[in-house]
Parts: C-alpha cells; structure tokens; sequence
C-alpha cells in the first residue's frame, strides 16, 4: 500500500501591508534625503517639505542629474513632519477664523527654516512656492544662479500660517496662474531652470544665450536634419551659411513670435529699446 499524499501547506496570500513593502529598489542618493553638509562654492538648493521622497525626481535625470552626481550643485530636503507637533506629528490645523481645509502651523514651519538656516551662507535666499507669489522669470532664475543657493518652502492644504511669511521675510513666487496640490512641482520646476545656468551643467555655455527670454523675446525656431520632411523643407536661409542673413532671420522670427504670442513681453521689450536710445 502506498504512502498517503500529503497536500502541501497552502501559502498564504500576501498581505496588502506586504505588497506595499515590496516596491522596486531606488536610485536615490540616501544622502539627498538629510541633511548635507554645504561643499565650499557649490550652489545648493533646499527643500522644505512634506514629501522628500519626492526628490530628486526629474533633477535626477539628464543634465541636471549628472552635475548633482559630479557635485556641481547640492540637493537637501528637509522632511517637515519630523518637525511636526505630539505623537502623531501634526503639521496643520483649522483655519482661524473658519473655512475649508487647514493651515500649515507658524510653530512648525519656523522650527524647519531655522533647521535650514543654520549655518547657511547670507547669500541664500528664501521662497515659499504660493500661487499668489510673483510669477517665475528667466531673469529670477539668472539672478538665482548667481547666489550661493535657494531655501524653498512647499506649502500644502490651503497655505501657511502668514505670520511665518512675515516673519522671515519670505518672498513668495508662483509658477504661474493656476492651483498646484503643493509646492513641489513647482520647486523642481524653479531649481531646474536655475541649476541649467549654473557654470559646467550645459555642455555649451552659449546655448542659454539665445534661447526664450535671455534677451526679452521668445526664441526663434529651430531645424534639423533632415532637410525635408513631409515636404516641408528647413528654410532656405538656415542653408545658406550665410551667417549674417541667418541672425538677421533669427532675430526677425523671434520678435515676430514674441509681439504675436506674448504683447506683454513685445511692450516690454519695445520699452527696453526707448529706454536705451534715450
């Protein structure tokens, strides 16, 4: 007679807590996660935030994360809930005076930014990402670049307590006219278009000098091989290597651009031109 079969043990099946456990290795500098001391003459951006594993995200990749990897910019996040208050580190509260939503506490942002101000140099300037901020420009990121860094509050919910504003003196600035669920989009956006100017990140320095607002207008369009596609060629001038006619063109196609799409730009830039001739 044989042996009985014995089934085996069923496996059981894994846990929805389990399946949140097993999520794919990442790339992720650990060091960008705490805080790090600054390299001497190294410009470096810091983020204040709900979300640190949000970063480096997109500065991770292409120009902008070889040069965090070669050590030609800093990225620090400071994690806000571990500045948070009681057991369960909370970060809000209801708005005072009643409404929707709640308000980042004034007792945990201000922990946070002198967390973030120690020790850093005057030369860092501090920015809270609101919607109501002034808007993002070519000449703020340029101007950006030229300090020793940025320090960058992402709010969430409806805001921060505005005695947190007042009392570091923060200036607010926008990515544009329209409501993010938080700041961090629009931090990445702002450290990106920065980091781009920063000497050594661009390959070829000369590329930021012609491209959309450097000089007050849009940039004029570009071609590439090849020289047709879907019967519709490059232009004859980009062919000519005549490179008097081709800047002659370029400069022609980028105010045309910039007084068709953007008069506000147009009006400022026919300003400028006054203004000089004056």
């Amino acid at each position: 007679m044989s042996d009985p079969i014995i089934p085996p043990e069923p496996v059981a099946a894994p846990s929805r807590a389990q399946g949140r456990k097993s999520i794919r290795p990442s790339a992720q500098p650990r060091e960008l996660m705490t805080p790090v001391p600054d390299l001497k003459n190294v410009w470096k951006a810091q983020v204040i935030t709900l979300l640190p594993g949000a970063f480096p995200g997109i500065l991770g990749e292409s120009l902008t994360g070889k040069a965090l990897q070669d050590g030609l910019w800093q990225l620090e996040t400071l994690d806000l809930r571990s500045f948070g208050i009681g057991k369960h580190r909370n970060v809000d509260d209801t708005p005072a005076g009643g409404g929707a939503g709640m308000v980042l506490r004034a007792d945990v942002i201000g922990p946070a930014i002198q967390s973030a101000q120690a020790g850093a140099p005057q030369n860092r300037p501090l920015f809270y990402l609101s919607p109501r901020g002034r808007p993002m420009t070519q000449q703020m990121m340029q101007d950006l670049a030229r300090a020793d860094g940025v320090t960058l509050l992402c709010g969430r919910f409806e805001g921060v307590d505005q005695r947190v504003l007042d009392h570091f003196g923060m200036q607010e600035v926008s990515l544009g006219d329209f409501v993010l669920t938080g700041g961090e989009i629009a931090a990445q956006a702002l450290i990106d278009a920065t980091v781009r100017l920063l000497p050594g990140v661009l390959g070829n320095a000369s590329s930021t000098e012609e491209e959309s607002f450097s000089a007050g207008l849009l940039e004029h369009p570009q071609y590439t091989r090849p020289a047709v596609w879907n019967d519709h060629p490059i232009p004859e001038v980009l062919m000519s290597g005549h490179h008097g006619r081709i800047a002659q063109w370029r400069r022609e196609q980028s105010e045309n651009l910039t007084r068709i799409r953007r008069p506000d730009l147009w009006a400022a830039y026919q300003s400028g031109k006054d203004d000089d001739r004056a």
